[in-house]
């Protein structure tokens, strides 16, 4: 409470609230007159506010990723039905000539793969509302169809009625607002939802049997809606969209004719517009003074819940090396933070690996270029060339005289050739995996989810640790936690770091490292073995590289492109 006297604040003191005899926990969740407010323990404190932090964090960079949202989607309200008389000259009384309200806007989910986030869709969606019905017969418009478009790979699910989350369906939020009134109040309310009465025939309406029949017939409606609702909630809203919807145009079809364009899935429907006062014409009846109000859309709660769909995910502990592979493997193209502390990857990022016919990849062409935090200028790299440093590269002059059979030309840095590509596949670079991942510690579930639909797994730990295997029985135990039988893809383990073994030349740091290369395949092959759906058993691949000086990346590239080519043989001709 702020006091002003001749223009100054002073604030009122009060025992007890400014006291430093108070713990840091009570203004940390608030107190009250009586004593600390002990609704939320200092563990739960802390662990909300770990969450916040890591969500900040992971927004920040310009561009927000989102993985996993709940929207509450509305279709468009139908518009209300006009309730007028003809009028013109010598015509004083003219027949009825309300028109018709609009039908409310549906709204429709479309994959996309020009979209990489969830964070372009908003969380409450409400589809465009009809057109009021106007006289002289003039129906009202249709709203427009409202088109969500997400990521491809994103899995939508209608939330059960018992989940605290959902929102409450059109007749559940009618019951709520009506609650605490009594039953003329509650009647009167129902009515002004429904009804549109001709100025100053509201009280006579209500009181004609035929006005008395066409809301009884309103109501048998809203009942045979509502009990529709209810066979359709059996059977929920599951979409998987892991592929693009794409509309043919045919052959024969005339010129100058709009194509028209995919729409999606339809996820709620629009509300039906209100009906003219013409309607209710009857012998008994022939100027009804009433006409009836839009019906509201349907209403549905969803998750969508987007898993990255990735030929090759590299799985690995924090600090494993991840993005600084990924660079290697896609010649920088894929821009993954790079540095050296743990979690520096907060978000999944998906690069295409780019192989040519003799299996050459777009980051092997410089094989002496340093994939860390530090950045080669153009000028630089093509002196460099120059001299010939780079052994396996071509010079300024085999650039566009045909020597070069991989190489085009030059562009820039991170993007130096253009191969003569003969096979692509892709590869996320995903959050570390701590122990505990599969109990959402961590980045938990938002690593996990974008490895479901990997053809292939791949483990990244780092040879230079004390015991490298140690990792790999974290990695593999909480892949079965998260999803059994999730750890059946794994194909290959890439021992990273390698260039930091060895020393200076020294033979006896040279022997240790190979001892403990090999204690490595042992365990891989005595403790890793997979076990497939069809029954059979196959050891892991290990390599030793280094991708920070993109070395034996050669191998790991051709192994990858041939789990790629498997998985692919077996996957059904619909996803392909």
């Amino acid at each position: 409470m702020l006091r002003f006297e001749f223009g100054l604040p002073h604030r009122i003191y009060r025992p007890g609230i400014y006291s430093s005899k108070l713990p840091k926990s009570a203004f940390r969740r608030g107190y009250s007159d009586q004593g600390v407010d002990s609704r939320q323990s200092d563990t739960d404190f802390d662990a909300s506010r770990r969450r916040r932090k890591t969500e900040w964090k992971r927004k920040q960079g310009g561009q927000t990723f989102l993985d996993h949202v709940i929207v509450t989607v509305r279709g468009g309200k139908g518009g209300d039905g006009c309730a007028a008389f003809h009028r013109e000259k010598y015509k004083p009384f003219g027949p009825p000539s309300g028109g018709n309200g609009g039908r409310g806007g549906d709204v429709y989910i479309l994959p996309t793969p020009h979209l990489t986030s969830l964070a372009s869709v908003p969380t409450r969606i409400r589809g465009e509302p009809g057109g009021h019905g106007q006289g002289t017969w003039q129906n009202g418009k249709n709203g427009a169809p409202l088109v969500i478009k997400v990521p491809l790979g994103t899995v939508v699910r209608e939330l059960p009625r018992d989940d605290p989350r959902r929102a409450k369906d059109e007749w559940e939020a009618e019951e709520e607002s009506l609650e605490g009134l009594s039953l003329m109040e509650k009647r009167d309310k129902m009515r002004e939802n429904r009804w549109v009465h001709y100025p100053r025939s509201g009280e006579s309406n209500v009181q004609r049997e035929a006005f008395k029949e066409a809301e009884a017939a309103l109501y048998k409606q809203e009942r045979e809606r509502r009990l529709a609702r209810r066979r359709r909630e059996a059977q929920p809203i599951f979409l998987d969209l892991d592929k693009e919807e794409n509309v043919e145009r045919a052959v024969d079809a005339p010129l100058g004719v709009k194509q028209h364009e995919p729409t999606g899935h339809l996820i709620a429907s629009g509300g039906l517009g209100g009906l003219g006062n013409p309607h209710f014409t009857s012998p008994i009846n022939r100027s009804p003074k009433f006409a009836s109000r839009g019906h509201p859309g349907e209403r549905v709660t969803l998750s969508l819940e987007l898993k990255l769909i990735a030929d090759i995910g590299l799985v690995g502990m924090p600090n494993a090396g991840k993005s600084t592979l990924l660079r290697a493997l896609t010649g920088g193209r894929a821009k993954s933070e790079v540095a050296g502390y743990a979690f520096t990857t907060l978000n999944p990022v998906v690069g295409v690996v780019r192989v040519a016919a003799d299996g050459t990849f777009e980051g092997g062409i410089t094989p002496n270029l340093i994939h860390d935090e530090t950045s080669i200028e153009e000028e630089q790299l093509r002196a460099q060339m120059e001299r010939g440093e780079f052994a396996d590269s071509p010079t300024r002059n085999q650039i566009g005289t045909g020597e070069a059979s991989a190489v085009d030309n030059v562009t820039r840095p991170g993007h130096l050739f253009d191969l003569v590509e003969n096979f692509r596949f892709t590869i996320a670079d995903n959050p570390g995996l701590i122990s505990r991942a599969s109990e959402n510690v961590g980045l938990g579930h938002s690593f996990l989810r974008s490895m479901e639909r990997s053809l292939a797994l791949v483990y990244v730990v780092d040879l230079s640790g004390p015991e490298p295997w140690k990792e790999l029985e974290v990695l593999r135990d909480e892949l079965e936690k998260y999803q059994p039988g999730m750890s059946s893809k794994a194909r290959m383990v890439v021992a990273n770091k390698a260039d930091l073994l060895g020393g200076e030349g020294d033979p006896s740091a040279v022997e240790e490292a190979r001892q403990k290369l090999k204690t490595l395949e042992e365990y891989v092959k005595t403790r890793m073995i997979v076990h497939t759906a069809s029954g059979l058993s196959r050891p892991l691949d290990v390599l030793p590289t280094s991708a920070k000086l993109s070395q034996n990346l050669s191998k790991v590239v051709g192994l990858m492109r041939t789990y790629v080519e498997q998985a692919r043989e077996r996957l059904p001709a619909a996803r392909r």
